[in-house]
């Protein structure tokens, strides 16, 4: 078991709106709120310690669309929470303008496994405190491309000994077939992961009860991501921070 446990409430943003997509797939989305600070600040109200802020459109298009909404909400939470940004940070040119914004953590997918050296200098510039990886898992195989139909990557084991051995400790594994449908983690995703040793593993899709964040605590998750389940009332974020954070 994971000696310390974080819950990362999600706050994807496409077109200026906190939404959440189901498997990713943009014509099914569930919009929740026109106003990303005020969810930001009603999380941390709530006793999040991180955030996890998505630009789903940087993450489409591959180029950061929400430098404005980021910054605003890293100024508004102030010190109550980490931030930790992800989607269209494809350069070191991006990762480092939200780093500087104030963002705890920057959170590379695409472009890291496409190169894993690209996550190396990033760990080497910021220290691997500030760098995290993602590794989105469809059909057993680690995608980036905003997980775009015809994404391919490597197996998932092997990217993550390929981002791992560029200095990556942090892995923010998605589990794509269940994201934003609430049916439950991938266990047997998150077990095989966390048994490589290669870093911390973050889970993420699925979660939807404190049953679900105890599974992946018990099996060394270091954390997980929690989307629409915090949005539809079905997780309330003091009782899970109580009973696991």
């Amino acid at each position: 078991m994971a000696s310390t446990f974080d819950i990362l409430p999600a706050i994807d943003l496409r077109d200026g709106r906190v939404v959440r997509l189901e498997q990713g797939d943009f014509a099914r989305e569930t919009a929740y709120s026109d106003d990303p600070v005020a969810v930001a600040r009603r999380f941390v109200d709530g006793g999040a310690r991180w955030l996890h802020v998505v630009d789903l459109d940087g993450a489409r298009s591959g180029v950061p669309a929400h430098g404005d909404v980021v910054r605003a909400i890293i100024a508004a939470v102030g010190d109550g929470a980490a931030v930790e940004v992800a989607g269209g940070l494809r350069d070191e040119a991006a990762v480092g303008a939200m780093l500087d914004a104030g963002a705890r953590r920057a959170v590379v997918g695409t472009a890291a496994l496409r190169d894993p050296t690209f996550a190396g200098r990033l760990v080497d510039r910021h220290g691997a405190r500030r760098i995290a990886a993602a590794v989105d898992v469809r059909d057993g195989r680690a995608i980036g491309e905003g997980w775009a139909e015809d994404a391919t990557g490597h197996d998932a084991e092997t990217a993550m000994r390929r981002l791992a051995d560029a200095g990556v400790a942090t892995f923010e594994v998605t589990a794509v077939a269940r994201d934003g449908l609430g049916t439950g983690p991938d266990l047997d995703l998150y077990r095989r992961l966390v048994a490589l040793d290669l870093g911390a593993v973050v889970a993420s899709a699925g979660i939807a009860s404190l049953e679900d964040l105890a599974a992946v605590r018990a099996i060394g998750c270091s954390g997980a991501i929690v989307g629409r389940a915090l949005y539809d009332g079905s997780l309330d974020l003091g009782d899970a921070i109580r009973s696991l954070g």
